[in-house]
């Protein structure tokens, strides 16, 4: 299996905030600005980051944008490039020290399940978390490490990202995945283990309109599809929710996670979570 260096060089980011954690890109409780933060230079930050956010949003691809299929049909009889390489990351926090996170991406072939690449790296985060823009706080370390990948095994590189979080299911539309995904421009797929309220939308409004079964399209108010409620594997109880990053349809971001699910998560985001967790024990003990 094939390492990258995995170096403990701190970010470059600039700005300071403590934090608490994983946030809304994943569907969880946001965070509270730290006592003493000047509202006049988060606003202009806001306003930066809304620009560039806009500019990237403008490039999304919502279509099968890649030459591989997930199960080429034997009737076919040109040559078809099976999918077979598939990227996850994620990024872990500190219990002592939440500005402090590892970012890992592994690569997994998902024909024998192995992981055939990981790397990592530990990073302290100075960015400032702002709702709706935390692709700007966490993607750095995750885009650093594709590119060191794309230098040095070019071989090994995915031909599609699962990422730890949201695509367009996100209040811009525009999460993580779909950031990551225009900015390395590769196939992206969200998947996310808490449900993003979003345009309406919300667990329980899931459960009274027609449960989630094994695949529920999540609907919003304007009536979008945002993406997809999914119970991957037979023994799963809980969904998991999945959607288009950037460069792929809706359709095969779903066949693409479950190929790629042994358990509920599927195998690359969680072989990514097993090893940014375990640096984050091996250098800081939480």
């Amino acid at each position: 299996m094939q390492r990258g260096d995995g170096n403990d060089d701190d970010g470059e980011q600039t700005r300071s905030m403590q934090t608490g954690g994983r946030n809304d890109d994943h569907g969880e409780p946001t965070r509270r600005w730290q006592t003493g933060d000047r509202n006049d230079d988060h606003g202009e930050q806001l306003r930066i980051w809304t620009q560039q956010q806009d500019r990237l949003k403008s490039q999304l691809l919502f279509y099968d944008d890649f030459s591989w299929k997930v199960s080429p049909a034997l009737s076919i009889s040109l040559p078809i490039e099976p999918l077979c390489l598939v990227g996850g990351v994620d990024l872990s926090f500190s219990k002592h020290n939440p500005s402090v996170a590892c970012g890992a991406l592994v690569v997994v072939n998902i024909k024998s399940m192995e992981v055939i690449y990981e790397d990592f790296k530990i990073v302290h985060l100075h960015m400032p978390y702002i709702p709706g823009f935390l692709a700007f706080r966490e993607s750095p370390v995750l885009l650093m490490l594709l590119e060191r990948l794309a230098n040095e095994h070019p071989d090994r590189y995915p031909q599609v990202l699962l990422v730890d979080g949201n695509g367009i299911l996100h209040p811009r539309g525009f999460g993580l995945a779909s950031h990551i995904g225009v900015m390395a421009n590769i196939p992206t797929i969200g998947v996310a283990k808490n449900l993003y309220c979003v345009d309406g939308l919300c667990r329980e409004r899931i459960h009274m309109a027609s449960g989630i079964t094994d695949e529920t399209p999540l609907v919003g108010n304007s009536g979008k599809i945002l993406g997809m409620a999914l119970r991957s594997h037979r023994d799963s109880i809980k969904p998991m929710f999945v959607s288009i990053g950037h460069r792929i349809s809706l359709d095969t971001a779903v066949d693409v996670v479950r190929e790629c699910c042994k358990y509920r998560i599927p195998e690359p985001v969680r072989q990514a979570d097993i090893r940014s967790r375990g640096q984050i024990r091996a250098h800081f003990g939480a």
